[in-house]
């Protein structure tokens, strides 16, 4: 496990998962909502995202978490590892809103400078709508992934596999996912 990609809907963990795995394995972390977003919730041109992300991906060891599917596949490409928290929806809405309420105004860790919390009603809805229409797209887009695949389903088996994973990450040693 070199370079692992953490995908799922928006609160279901990713970059929670990404920071825990990246102590554990000592792999560097890169949170994709970092990178995109600019001071002001401004998005970056498209030919310049993707060159940043192919960027990224051209590490030689990392961890990246993020949805952005339109860059996927340049993720894919170079990745030894896909997780996809595949959470239920209540559990993500859950956790987006609390979030959004505790850190309302601030700027999380992982996310740009000059990006605080906010109440965002069409980034609730594409949470609440995720399941049913970008999910599908998530599973046609990794269906050819060649390497290792985890899907966590439940908070409990994510925290299940991490305490399982000895210091230095020997990725062999898994409890509590599925694997395909």
């Amino acid at each position: 496990m070199r370079r692992v990609v953490i995908i799922g809907c928006s609160g279901s963990g990713k970059s929670t998962l990404a920071r825990r795995l990246g102590e554990r394995t000592g792999l560097p972390v890169v949170h994709l909502d970092r990178e995109y977003w600019r001071p002001g919730w401004v998005e970056p041109p498209r030919d310049d995202w993707r060159a940043r992300v192919a960027g990224l991906a051209a590490g030689e060891s990392w961890i990246i978490d993020g949805q952005y599917g339109g860059t996927l596949e340049l993720r894919l490409a170079r990745a030894d590892t896909l997780i996809f928290l595949d959470l239920a929806m209540p559990v993500c809405l859950l956790r987006v809103l609390r979030r959004t309420l505790s850190g309302y105004g601030r700027t999380r860790a992982e996310m740009s400078p000059g990006c605080p919390e906010r109440f965002d009603w069409p980034f609730l809805k594409y949470v609440w709508n995720y399941r049913r229409s970008h999910r599908p797209k998530m599973h046609d887009i990794v269906a050819g992934f060649a390497g290792t695949r985890l899907t966590f389903t439940t908070p409990a088996g994510v925290a299940a596999w991490l305490d399982g994973l000895p210091a230095g990450g020997d990725a062999d040693q898994r409890r509590g996912i599925s694997t395909q």
